[in-house]
């Protein structure tokens, strides 16, 4: 529960060390849909994330010091908190980001599993017994491995799952026994804050946890404290890369989202296909890393394609997130929704058609749906984050991969076929972290091996996958014969 309220209005300060502070420098945190107020929240101030960096080298001591069993425990425990607390966050997850009721609630739930995962690789920090009697005067000698964890990790949160992807940050962390500093998205803190909260009441080490919201700006100097010994960032390119030059030698992690492709082959279960991009492409209102964004058809099937992609999608629901029939809600902001808009009015002045949609008001983005634009314009060359799909037409397998391939990025791409042949030789030359076989790229369950390449980032994500990150592989070696009685 937040500390106090003001005027109906729930006010909540920062944690730090696991302590929460009121530092009066306010952010007001407010509903996409309609911009009513939802809360205030004390940003962190410079002396807060000293103070923050501080707490979280002295917490490392303590964390590391805990046995398996004990992490295990501890996540099991945050687990069981989120689960008894699932409305109220999906509340907040609605009320602080817009996303729908039923995705909220989903949301939730993933953040549990994220959670349980967490809590179980927890138990697996396993390692290696290695010879080292491969050459001779080295007879006996042998060596095992053990993964040690790292440090201070610091953990930065988009908007577009606040709560899910704070866990992605969390449960490996506390799991590989590091400290965690945990900076969350502007737009939606109170996520980030209720689930610090429950950490420490779950038994982390207070000193060992800190949430601290904060503008960008103020966050960048952490990336470059040597005291932060990892950084793991979800969001955009342009930050993420930024940070990794900041970083200078410590490890990154970066998840920087992409412009995902699928391709739809004339052997496709169509009907299935088209249910599956319309949900991809607008889901969370396009806010996804993942969403369908390019869709290639292949031309014997294209115009019946057409007609069905843009039947499902203005029979879309959109509006008010609150409301249990909206698929589509609001975007985050209302400058967000006029980038996305202006992108679109780009493709139409070179002669791309509108199919579907095409129209915002405020924060309302309507689904679109669009055809003929060019490789190069900005619907099919930038990550335009919003609902949005285009259609365009392929003769041959090899030219669909390659027009897929020829963005700078590289996430999730998905393909829909029958043919193992086809699906083999995707998988080969895909300049992706992930082919998605008969499904969208949009496809992911937490505990996958999640990232990309080109720009869409550095390393993985998935609780196993985030803790071989967060911690290093430390050798022992051993001279069984120098250890014996002369």
């Amino acid at each position: 529960m937040p500390a106090y309220v003001n005027d109906g209005v729930p006010e909540y300060g920062c944690i730090i060390g696991g302590e929460e502070r009121f530092s009066g420098e306010i952010l007001e945190v407010r509903f996409p849909y309609n911009g009513d107020l939802v809360a205030k929240v004390h940003q962190a101030t410079p002396d807060d994330l000293e103070d923050a960096l501080v707490s979280a080298k002295d917490g490392f001591e303590k964390t590391r010091a805990l046995s398996s069993g004990d992490r295990y425990r501890i996540l099991s425990r945050l687990a069981e908190l989120v689960e008894s607390r699932a409305e109220e966050l999906a509340e907040t997850i609605v009320m602080e980001g817009g996303k729908t009721v039923s995705f909220a609630r989903t949301e939730v739930q993933r953040a549990s599993e994220t959670l349980r995962v967490s809590a179980e690789e927890a138990k697996r920090l396993g390692g290696e017994v290695i010879a080292l009697d491969w050459t001779p005067g080295n007879e006996g000698r042998f060596a095992i491995t053990r993964r040690m964890p790292v440090g201070v990790v610091l953990g930065i949160v988009p908007f577009n799952f606040p709560l899910n992807l704070a866990c992605h940050k969390a449960g490996p962390a506390v799991a590989s026994g590091n400290s965690l500093v945990l900076k969350p998205a502007s737009a939606t803190p109170v996520s980030a804050l209720l689930l610090g909260k429950m950490l420490v009441s779950a038994g982390f080490p207070k000193m060992a946890i800190s949430v601290v919201p904060c503008p960008g700006r103020r966050a960048g100097g952490l990336a470059a404290d040597p005291r932060v010994a990892f950084v793991s960032f979800t969001g955009s390119p342009e930050v993420g890369w930024g940070l990794r030059e900041s970083a200078g030698r410590k490890p990154v992690s970066l998840e920087l989202g992409g412009i995902a492709p699928v391709i739809v082959h004339e052997d496709a279960n169509l009907p299935y296909a088209v249910s599956r991009i319309i949900t991809g492409g607008f889901m969370n209102a396009g806010q996804v890393c993942i969403s369908v964004q390019r869709v290639y058809i292949h031309h014997r099937i294209y115009e019946n394609a057409c007609r069905m992609i843009c039947e499902g999608t203005k029979a879309l629901v959109t509006g008010d997130p609150r409301d249990p029939r909206t698929v589509v809600g609001p975007m985050i902001s209302k400058d967000a929704a006029d980038r996305a808009l202006a992108i679109v009015h780009e493709a139409q002045s070179k002669g791309a058609r509108i199919l579907a949609g095409g129209r915002a008001e405020g924060t309302i983005f309507y689904p679109t749906v669009i055809a003929g634009a060019t490789p190069e314009t900005g619907v099919n060359s930038c990550e335009i984050f919003a609902p949005v799909i285009t259609l365009t037409p392929y003769e041959t397998l090899e030219q669909a991969l390659a027009l897929a391939n020829q963005v700078p990025y590289g996430l999730q791409m998905g393909i829909f076929t029958q043919n193992i042949q086809r699906i083999l030789k995707v998988h080969s030359m895909a300049e992706y972290g992930g082919v998605q076989v008969n499904d969208i790229p949009t496809f992911r369950v937490d505990h996958m091996p999640y990232g990309g390449v080109k720009g869409s980032g550095l390393g993985r994500e998935g609780p196993r996958y985030a803790i071989e990150e967060m911690t290093v592989p430390r050798v022992l070696a051993f001279n069984p014969a120098g250890g014996e009685d002369t």
